[in-house]
């Protein structure tokens, strides 16, 4: 009798064990870097941040947009942060810029939504690129894709054909937006991530901003 009891029990655990989940001591290492990216940022929704230039190469022989103006970015779009996260960019009183990342099924993809004052696309707009490798948790690249060229060469912004745009995420320190060619193009803006400002005004063409 004890027998049938003791086989009974056994293979009642036995059954336990087969439907339990498996389950990875290094589950969170393996999470892909895009995602571990977007959680990243969207930590910081809602604040925003100062940045300055730390890269301008070659120097500019004309009046730069940059120069002078006080860059902001302001982490606004967390509706779905695990899909996408909007990023306004301030230039001084110029709210035209919001990067714009998502989730794609191969990684992160970067666009630039850029806006008149009256909300209507200009007509160089939602231009980027798709990540093309796994980055890190850090750093993603995105070299411009088929899109963003057929529209620059509408545009007749041939220095643009062959931009990589990347970001790199420093929690608690820093956040950094870059262009670069290989004609050794090369412009980085750094934001302190450390030291949040007081959000800036709605980019033009989002719910809130006033013409």
């Amino acid at each position: 009798m004890k027998l049938h009891v003791l086989a009974a029990a056994a293979a009642l655990f036995g059954a336990g064990c087969a439907s339990a989940p498996a389950t990875s001591p290094d589950a969170a290492t393996t999470t892909a870097p895009a995602d571990q990216f977007l959680t990243a940022l969207a930590r910081y929704c809602g604040k925003a941040y100062a940045g300055r230039i730390t890269a301008n190469q070659p120097t500019p022989t004309a009046p730069d947009a940059f120069e002078g103006k006080a860059l902001v970015m302001h982490v606004r779009g967390c509706e779905a942060p695990s899909k996408e996260i909007r990023v306004p960019f301030h230039v001084g009183d110029d709210h035209s810029r919001t990067w714009v990342l998502t989730r794609t099924a191969g990684g992160l993809r970067l666009k630039h939504d850029h806006r008149h004052q009256d909300g209507s696309p200009d007509a160089v707009t939602m231009y980027g690129g798709d990540t093309v490798d796994a980055g890190t948790a850090q750093r993603q690249a995105f070299p411009v894709d088929a899109e963003s060229v057929a529209m620059f060469q509408r545009e007749g912004l041939n220095a643009s054909l062959n931009n990589t745009w990347a970001m790199e995420l420093v929690p608690g320190e820093t956040f950094v937006y870059e262009l670069s060619r290989p004609n050794g193009r090369l412009f980085r803006v750094e934001f302190d991530l450390a030291t949040p400002v007081a959000p800036p005004a709605a980019p033009w063409g989002a719910d809130g901003a006033t013409p």
